[in-house]
C-alpha cells in the first residue's frame, strides 16, 4: 500500500487491518511520519513531533502482536497500534507540554493526564503535541508563538480553534485520531472548517485531570476523529469516572457502539430556527436544511422550532469564560502580561474588568438555562443546529476576538448547559470551504447523538473526502 492509501484510512479500518496483519503497527506510523515530514511545514498542526518515540511503541506493538494468537488479536483494544496525537494541553509525562504558550514554553510533565493514561492502556502510540490557539482562548489558532495552524482544504484560512492542530492533522491524514478541549466549541469549531468529527461530551463524562485549565465551569475533553464510528471508539476508552477529578461526574457508563448503526427511525429531531441563527451564511443554511430533509428520510420526524434561551447562553458562556480564564491566569497578568499574546491578552483584561455582579449573575444563569434546556429534550430526542455561521474565514481577516464571537455562537450554549453535541461534516460551500452540522442531546445522551450522527454519516459519505495537500 502507499503512503497515501495508508493514511487515507479511517481508525476502525485500520483497527481492522491490524488485526488481520494486512498492515503493521510500524506501517502506520511510517506512513503518518512520512506524510507528517512531506506536508506539515505548510499546515503546521503540530507543536511536538514525538518520532522516536512512535517508532519504538510500534516496533513494540508489533512485537506484541506475534506474540498473540487470534482470539487474543480480536480481544484486544481497537485502539491497539493506532497512532494518534494530543492537542498540547495535555500533560504527558516526559514530553513537552506548552499550551501553545511562552509560559509553558519549557514545561515537561512528570506525569501524563487520566485521559493519556487510559489511552496508553489501550495501547495507541502517541506521534506527538499538536498546535492549539494560545492557552486555549480563540477559535482561529493563529498562534503568535507558535505559528498559524492552517486549514489543509484551503492554506490561507484558519483551521479554527483552539484544537485547531487536531482538527488541520486529522484532515491532512497526519495521524488517526486526537484528543482536543472544548470551552466554548473549541472540539466544535476545528471540526467544522476542516470537515472532520468531534465530540463535546456531556459536562464530568471525561477526566479533566492534568488537562491545563481554561475554565473550570466550562472545560470538556474529548474526541476528535475522521469517523464517527472513530469517535465512538476513542469515547469508549476515556469516558471513565474519575474520583480524583473533582469536575468528574459518576454516572453510569454508556455503551456507544452497540446501537450505533441501528439508525432513528420515529426519533423527534428539533431543527433550530429562530433569528439567533439568522447570522447564518446561505450556504450553510441550506446544508443544514438539507440534514434535516435526509434525517426525514431516514425515518425521524424533523420539526423546525424555536430554541429560546440560545442567545443569553452563549453570552453567558463568553462572559464565564473571559473570568475565569483571568482567574487562571492571574499571577501570569500581574508579572508578565506582555507574554501574552494581543488578542489573548485582550481578552484576560476582559475578564478581570469584569463586574463581580455580572459574574454571579452569569453564573445563575448558566443553572437556569440547563434546567430550560433539560425541558427542551423532554420533547425531542435531539436538536440540529449549524456548527459554525459561515465556513473557515481567511487567516488575514478580522481579528480573533471578533472571530470568537462569530464562530463560537452555535457552539457555546453547549458549553455552558454541559450537553453533549457532535459536529460532523455536511456539505461543502462553492469554494470548497467544509460546512459543519451540530447535533445535540440530552445530558448523558452520547450514545443517541453518535448513533444519529452515524446515520447521517453513512447517508452522505462526506467524511471519505479529504483535501489535495
Amino acid at each position: 500500500m502507499t503512503e497515501n492509501e495508508i493514511t487515507s484510512k479511517t481508525l476502525y479500518q485500520a483497527s481492522r487491518q491490524i488485526a488481520s496483519k494486512e498492515i503493521s503497527p510500524l506501517e502506520l506510523v511510517q506512513a503518518c511520519l512520512t506524510r507528517i515530514s512531506d506536508h506539515d511545514e505548510m499546515i503546521n498542526s503540530f507543536i511536538t513531533i514525538t518520532a522516536d518515540l512512535a517508532l519504538q511503541q510500534a516496533k513494540q506493538a508489533e512485537i506484541a502482536l506475534m506474540g498473540m494468537d487470534s482470539s487474543e488479536i480480536e480481544s484486544r483494544s481497537p485502539l491497539f497500534g493506532i497512532p494518534i496525537a494530543y492537542k498540547d494541553l495535555y500533560e504527558t509525562a516526559d514530553i513537552l507540554t506548552t499550551a501553545g504558550s511562552t509560559f509553558l514554553k519549557d514545561y515537561i510533565p512528570s506525569e501524563d493526564s487520566v485521559v493519556v493514561q487510559k489511552l496508553n492502556a489501550a495501547g495507541v502510540i502517541s506521534l506527538g503535541k499538536l498546535n492549539l490557539h494560545e492557552i486555549a482562548l480563540g477559535v482561529t489558532n493563529v498562534n503568535p508563538h507558535f505559528g498559524a495552524c492552517r486549514n489543509p482544504w484551503a492554506p490561507d484560512r484558519i483551521s479554527g480553534g483552539s484544537s485547531g492542530g487536531s482538527s488541520a492533522a486529522l484532515a491532512a491524514g497526519f495521524i488517526f485520531g486526537s484528543m482536543g478541549s472544548d470551552t466554548g466549541g473549541s472540539i466544535r469549531i476545528p471540526s467544522s472548517l476542516c470537515s472532520t468529527v468531534g465530540i463535546k461530551p456531556t459536562y464530568g463524562r471525561v477526566s479533566l485531570k492534568g488537562v491545563l485549565p481554561l475554565s473550570w465551569n466550562l472545560d470538556h475533553a474529548g474526541p476528535m476523529a475522521r469517523s464517527v464510528l472513530d469517535a465512538a471508539l476513542l469515547l469508549t476508552a476515556i469516558a471513565v469516572y474519575d474520583s480524583y477529578d473533582p469536575f468528574s461526574v459518576n454516572h453510569p457508563p454508556d455503551d456507544y457502539l452497540t446501537h450505533i448503526k441501528d439508525g432513528v427511525k420515529d426519533w423527534r429531531i428539533a431543527l433550530a430556527d429562530d433569528d439567533f441563527f439568522d447570522c447564518t451564511a446561505d450556504e450553510v443554511a441550506q446544508s443544514v436544511q438539507l440534514a434535516g430533509q435526509i434525517f426525514e428520510d431516514l425515518g425521524a420526524h424533523v420539526e423546525s422550532v424555536p430554541f429560546p434561551g440560545a442567545r443569553q447562553a452563549a453570552r453567558a458562556n463568553g462572559l464565564i469564560t473571559v473570568c475565569d480564564a483571568a482567574a487562571v491566569h492571574k499571577d501570569r497578568l500581574d508579572q508578565n502580561p506582555g507574554g501574552f499574546g494581543a488578542d489573548v491578552l485582550k481578552r484576560l483584561r476582559l475578564g478581570l474588568e469584569t463586574n463581580t455582579l455580572e459574574y454571579i449573575q452569569a453564573r445563575k444563569n448558566q443553572v437556569e438555562l440547563r434546567r430550560q434546556f433539560e425541558r427542551f429534550f423532554e420533547s425531542y430526542d435531539l436538536l440540529l443546529t449549524p456548527t459554525t455561521p459561515v465556513p473557515a474565514p481567511p487567516i488575514e481577516g478580522p481579528d480573533a476576538v471578533e472571530q470568537a464571537h462569530l464562530l463560537t455562537r452555535y457552539t457555546a450554549p453547549f458549553n455552558l448547559t454541559g450537553l453533549p453535541a457532535v459536529s460532523i461534516p455536511c456539505g461543502f460551500s462553492t469554494k470548497r470551504l467544509p460546512i459543519g452540522l451540530q447535533i445535540v442531546g440530552k445530558h448523558w445522551a452520547e450514545s443517541q447523538v453518535l448513533r444519529a450522527a452515524f446515520a447521517f454519516e453513512q447517508a452522505r459519505d462526506l467524511h471519505k473526502e479529504m483535501p489535495s495537500l
